[in-house]
């Protein structure tokens, strides 16, 4: 397996049927607990754009000279896109001092708005996604990260109003 297969696949997760975008997005969130636990939210932060250049590179590697642009296995952007989801959550346990797992619900609220956002593809996530390129397939899911970011903070707002 190529080291671009790898990060593109990440370590295989995105031959996983049928689903891979979802499976991809499931296995970003231990691994953002993992990175959380480690550095909290400046290390996170950092993943996150490390990924996003890594993924790139990786999603222009595999697609080089193919007609598909996104193909199905690729799923570091699920990742990239779930972090970014998982960014307000990181801050608000970071900055406070608790345990990022306390705030489940909104664990649970930014993969289900990550993912539908990137099912959707919505406005902004739909125009990054027809771009037809590398930086396209990574663009997508990044909106689509930021798009479950802010929903996660209005829901977070809506719960902690009451």
């Amino acid at each position: 397996m190529t080291l671009a297969r790898m990060i593109g696949t990440l370590m295989g997760v995105g031959n996983i049927r049928p689903a891979p975008g979802t499976w991809g997005s499931l296995a970003a969130l231990p691994l953002a607990w993992l990175v959380h636990l480690i550095g909290g939210f400046p290390l996170l932060l950092i993943a996150v754009l490390s990924a996003f250049f890594k993924g790139w590179w990786a999603t222009a590697k595999m697609t080089k000279g193919s007609d598909d642009h996104d193909p199905s296995e690729i799923v570091v952007d699920e990742l990239v896109g779930q972090w970014i989801a998982l960014l307000p959550l990181s801050y608000a346990a970071w900055n406070m001092g608790v345990n990022v797992l306390v705030m489940w619900p909104g664990w649970i609220a930014a993969f289900v708005l990550f993912r539908l956002f990137d099912i959707w593809k919505p406005w902004l996530v739909g125009w990054a996604d027809r771009r037809g390129d590398a930086l396209g397939v990574m663009l997508d899911d990044v909106i689509a990260g930021v798009f479950a970011a802010v929903g996660v903070l209005v829901l977070a707002a809506l719960y902690h109003a009451t």
